[in-house]
């Protein structure tokens, strides 16, 4: 047992090193190399969410909102604002980093649960995921600073709200997966599981953020 959780943490570090630049390298290029990114994670969440034990209307409205969280994700990234495609890297930096400062801090101090939905899930993962988006929020500042100063709907209580609403989809996904009786929503991704162990953040933080800056 512990032999499998040290193979399964030392492939969560592999895929991780190779992931995170080949995603960012995507996001850089745009164009054909996004669009067909976006279509394989799209189709890849369509069918792992299908595999969740639900009734059928939850299944169906499940789908539509995927397609609608894609769709506002492709036009987040193509938007005409001068500083769009800095905020779309700060915005998957957040998500990122949530998703990373939870696992550290929760695994490192522990603490008491935040809900049986995840059992994973502690008060300390939960300050230490806001804590760590923050301090990557004061990186891009740092090297961006005149760029995300013309945009004052990007500041901390934005970068805490992203992080908070990371964190409410991985816990709604979580739900899913409990009630389902799995673990991970598939095995695609060596370490992390499915792509929607991954995106479930960033499927309710990036058509939120669209809307909330753009609309």
């Amino acid at each position: 047992m512990v032999q499998f959780k040290f193979i399964n943490k030392y492939n969560r570090l592999i895929s991780s090193i190779v992931l995170l630049p080949s995603i960012f390298y995507i996001i850089l290029a745009g164009g054909h190399f996004f669009n067909f990114f976006l279509l394989i994670c799209l189709f890849f969440s369509i069918l792992e969410w299908s595999k969740f034990k639900s009734n059928k209307l939850i299944i169906f409205f499940g789908i539509i909102y995927l397609f609608f969280s894609f769709y506002l994700t492709y036009k987040f990234r193509y938007n005409d604002n001068q500083d769009n495609l800095l905020i779309f890297f700060l915005i998957t930096s957040v998500c990122i980093s949530t998703d990373i400062g939870g696992f550290i801090f929760g695994k490192t101090l522990k603490g008491p649960k935040i809900t049986k939905i995840s059992p994973n899930k502690t008060y300390t993962g939960f300050l230490g995921a806001i804590l760590l988006s923050i301090f990557v929020y004061y990186l891009f500042l740092f090297f961006f600073h005149n760029e995300l100063s013309t945009n004052k709907l990007i500041n901390i209580f934005f970068v805490i709200n992203l992080s908070i609403l990371s964190q409410i989809g991985d816990l709604f996904i979580s739900y899913f997966k409990r009630k389902s009786n799995i673990k991970d929503t598939g095995k695609i991704i060596p370490g992390h599981g499915g792509v929607l162990d991954r995106i479930d953040g960033m499927i309710f933080v990036f058509p939120i953020s669209y809307i909330y800056l753009y609309l």
